[in-house]
């Protein structure tokens, strides 16, 4: 029977970051995913008409992060690619419009129209400065009525029915720390992010996954749920019914690991609906939002991001999102985050404090979000406290 140093459960960027280092310090790392894949939620495959997709929704590299950057380059060279974002929105003439989101100096004269749009940046610019990202509370608070205007524009055309529908509330539920938050670019970029290392993976997220799971010193086990091997119910974690003292990373639903005892932890998931289409090329950007009206929050082109060329076929893919219920074949996305439901995940914290060699990571264990790179950055430091 092989013996192991370290468990990883899930081989999502926090298990495998995690395990890559481990076993680079000659540790035996066992992985167990309960996916019939490693790479978690950005997982990509060829679908049947050969396009590259993501299977759980877009995922765009991003980080100013350089020692995360240099560690993932060691498994992928990058593709160039920049990210950007447009509303789609009617345009109260029967038609529709689009311009970038977050809202910048480009979606002022395209919604207002240029001449009305360069006076009201020229003020925006007097008032507060280029390249900065200006509140809506910070707008709302202008003297200059135009000013304030814009805030409530944006606020209604870019944030709130977007907000609506990605969280299910209302406008009297959001809360409104939230909207005094939302930002105007005053700038040209047109970027989603202005992140100093901005890319994708050349050959996807799967092929760099592959390349950082490849080593002696790790084992992976799909199609593996590790309560079906963990005993947490006493004193000391049991691994396929032995006492096992090495660290236990968890990067899974903790409310789950605890067979959800105390209830289950409130997220939204999301419906993907995939459509492939006979042209090249299906709408201008990769993702584009819907901001106003129709019952998806947006659809993303994954050959706009991936910079793959297949002519004659394209996929999109749209995307609804609802109260995530553990129903079969749903996955958690996004933690709803209020005081209620982080009193409810500190119980469940409380549960896994017991066993001093169990570590939480990740969004779905420690009930937050993060971007790829933050949890990257967070598995290397734990990684590197264990070695310790």
């Amino acid at each position: 029977m092989i013996s192991y140093d370290a468990l990883i459960i899930g081989a999502g960027f926090a298990g495998a970051v995690t395990a890559r280092q481990l076993a680079e310090a000659g540790r035996r790392v066992l992985i167990l995913e309960r996916r019939s894949h490693f790479a978690g939620n950005a997982y990509d495959r060829l679908d049947e008409a050969g396009v590259l997709i993501h299977q759980y929704g877009p995922h765009i590299f991003h980080t100013n992060d350089k020692q995360v950057y240099d560690y993932l380059s060691r498994f992928t060279p990058w593709l160039d690619y920049a990210h950007e974002v447009v509303a789609n929105i009617p345009d109260g003439q029967g038609g529709r419009m689009e311009y970038p989101v977050p809202f910048n100096l480009i979606s002022l004269e395209t919604a207002l129209g240029p001449e009305e749009g360069a006076r009201l940046a020229n003020a925006l610019l007097a008032a507060y400065g280029p390249e900065r990202k200006v509140t809506i509370l910070e707008l709302r608070q202008n003297p200059d009525p135009d000013i304030s205007a814009l805030a409530d524009y944006v606020y209604e055309h870019v944030f709130v029915h977007y907000t609506m529908k990605q969280w299910g509330t209302t406008p009297e539920q959001i809360d409104p720390n939230t909207t005094a938050r939302v930002p105007v670019f005053l700038s040209r970029d047109c970027r989603y992010f202005q992140d100093a290392w901005q890319g994708m993976p050349l050959h996807g997220y799967t092929k760099l996954f592959e390349a950082m799971l490849d080593h002696p010193n790790i084992e992976v086990r799909l199609n593996a749920d590790a309560r079906d091997v963990l005993d947490l119910t006493g004193d000391r974690i049991l691994f396929e019914g032995e006492p096992f003292e090495g660290p236990v990373v968890y990067t899974g639903a903790v409310d789950e690991l605890f067979s959800c005892q105390y209830g289950r932890l409130p997220y939204r998931t999301l419906d993907f609906q995939f459509e492939t289409h006979p042209v090249d090329v299906w709408q201008s950007h990769g993702t584009v939002n819907y901001t106003v009206d129709e019952p998806y929050t947006r659809i993303t082109e994954f050959k706009h991001m991936t910079g793959q060329v297949l002519p004659g076929a394209t996929t999109i893919v749209k995307e609804y999102s609802r109260a995530y219920t553990g129903g079969e074949g749903e996955t958690p996305y996004y933690a709803i985050l209020n005081e209620e439901n982080n009193a409810l995940y500190a119980r469940y914290a409380a549960l896994a404090a017991r066993f001093p060699n169990l570590h939480l990571l990740g969004r779905l264990a420690e009930y937050k979000y993060y971007n790829m790179d933050a949890i990257a950055a967070r598995a290397l430091a734990l990684a590197d406290g264990l070695q310790k």
